[in-house]
């Protein structure tokens, strides 16, 4: 096992790693930029370097600068979490040549999978179902719409360099797709300095299920079961609960088994996410893998029983697994709700600003990862999760009461605060989601239902 392990990011996830690290017996060194000089994980490491000023590209994303805190502190792995440099195939190469193990894939692995188009191929030959689509990036506009007409519509259009649910745009017809082509290269560029995209056929009412799985450097792998990631805007995520309600047993066996095998076709290491888009006769196909651990990742935690950076911290360090397929048990129902610093009232605008009061929930079975307390100033630099509220039950209805009851606890408040506590326990009270009969297209439900209110009130004073 490692004596040192430098966490190259920041926020929840680096104090979540750090604790983790701590149980191990293994030290943590934080990093941080000028604008995070007062957060959480600062304190708690047991060193901490600063390695910039605010901006991202010259803290976070600064290669140079993370390698030369690694080597100042002899720090002997580097987790990246998730975001920032996580998934960046060039950061694991420096860290692999400056004699660094990268707590996640090599970075062969993470270039194969990032390239989306790469992926698609590679899974495909693995005998994973794939959506129709291109068989690589289409090279212009007209190419991918002969494309778009051959799959027939709805299409929808994604950077192949993309992740995290940006980069895409969905058209419903021919005369909406030269600007959902326009959109997504515009951000593609402009996220992931590359334009290149690729078309699939989109799934309406669709939703978006997601595989965890452990792969050792020997070759064992296990999945964890599956995480139900349809309550999303955008295409980012704002709940996340295991086991996906509703859905049968041998489906969610048989993505288990696609996982495992799109694992070990590329030789995986580490924690990883394989995810599905699953359409109303529960039929799946393949859209990503995720080459670092999750978000949501601690909803599996809870249902399983496992400590994923435990275990992603043992697989680099060279260890078997220690646990076979027949060891993963799931025990009833976990929820994830992501308190975000936004708006809802404002299009989901970010509203950071200095937490004067924090209050969180406590009780049986909640656990809230967080990087937040009193007094705290949120930067408007960075990404707006605050924190992470969980609960878990035997029944889901059990999970869902008791996630009730822990945000009506939550309090963050100060000047200029909004978070997105009110909305999330809108979802939580709306029938479709209660009986498990929803799909990605919930939250714009939601909203739309709340626009048509207020239009039907005002037009009635």
């Amino acid at each position: 096992m490692f004596a040192k392990v430098l966490i190259a990011n920041r926020g929840e996830i680096a104090l979540r790693i750090a604790r983790s690290c701590r149980e191990m017996g293994v030290a943590t060194v934080a990093v941080y930029s000028t604008e995070d000089r007062d957060s959480a994980v600062v304190a708690y490491a047991d060193e901490a370097v600063h390695i910039g000023p605010g901006a991202s590209r010259r803290s976070y994303l600064n290669i140079p600068a993370v390698i030369q805190a690694a080597h100042n502190t002899g720090a002997d792995a580097v987790h990246p979490g998730y975001g920032f440099l996580s998934e960046d195939p060039d950061f694991a190469e420096v860290c692999e040549k400056n004699d660094l193990t990268f707590v996640g894939p090599p970075s062969g692995v993470l270039a194969r999978l990032g390239d989306k188009c790469a992926a698609r191929r590679t899974m495909a030959e693995a005998g994973l179902p794939i959506l129709p689509g291109s068989q690589g990036p289409v090279a212009a506009l007209e190419d991918a719409r002969r494309v778009a007409e051959r799959i027939g519509f709805p299409v929808i259009v994604k950077a192949a360099a993309g992740g995290g649910g940006r980069g895409m745009r969905v058209a419903d017809g021919p005369g909406a797709f030269q600007a959902a082509y326009t959109e997504a290269s515009r951000e593609a560029q402009s996220l992931f300095d590359d334009a290149a995209l690729y078309v699939e056929r989109y799934v309406p009412r669709a939703r978006h299920i997601e595989v965890q799985i452990l792969r050792d450097t020997h070759g064992d792998a296990v999945h964890l079961g599956v995480r139900e990631c349809s309550v999303q805007r955008r295409h980012q995520k704002l709940l996340e609960e295991s086991p996906a309600p509703r859905l049968p047993g041998e489906v969610i066996a048989r993505m288990g088994e696609s996982a495992i095998a799109g694992a070990h076709a590329v030789g995986y290491v580490g924690a990883g996410t394989f995810e599905f888009v699953v359409d109303a006769q529960a039929g799946f196909s393949f859209m990503e893998a995720n080459c670092r651990i999750q978000v949501e990742h601690p909803v599996t935690e809870l249902v399983t029983g496992v400590d994923l950076v435990q275990e992603q911290l043992r697989i680099a360090s060279g260890e078997r697994l220690g646990l076979r397929q027949r060891d993963v048990q799931g025990h009833g129902t976990a929820l994830e709700c992501r308190i975000n610093m936004e708006d809802p009232d404002r299009n989901f605008a970010p509203a950071p600003g200095t937490l004067e009061s924090f209050r969180l929930p406590g009780g049986p079975f909640v656990r809230v990862d967080t990087h937040g307390y009193p007094g705290y100033r949120m930067p408007a630099l960075y990404d707006s999760l605050l924190a992470k509220v969980l609960a878990w039950a035997p029944t889901r209805e059990q999970a869902i009461e008791r996630m009730e009851r822990a945000l009506e606890e939550l309090r963050a408040e100060g000047p200029g605060v909004r978070t997105t506590t009110g909305f999330l326990r809108r979802v939580l009270a709306d029938e479709r989601f209660r009986s498990g009969s929803y799909d990605t297209g919930l939250v714009e439900h939601l909203i739309g239902e709340a626009s048509d209110h207020a239009g039907e009130s005002r037009s009635t004073r």
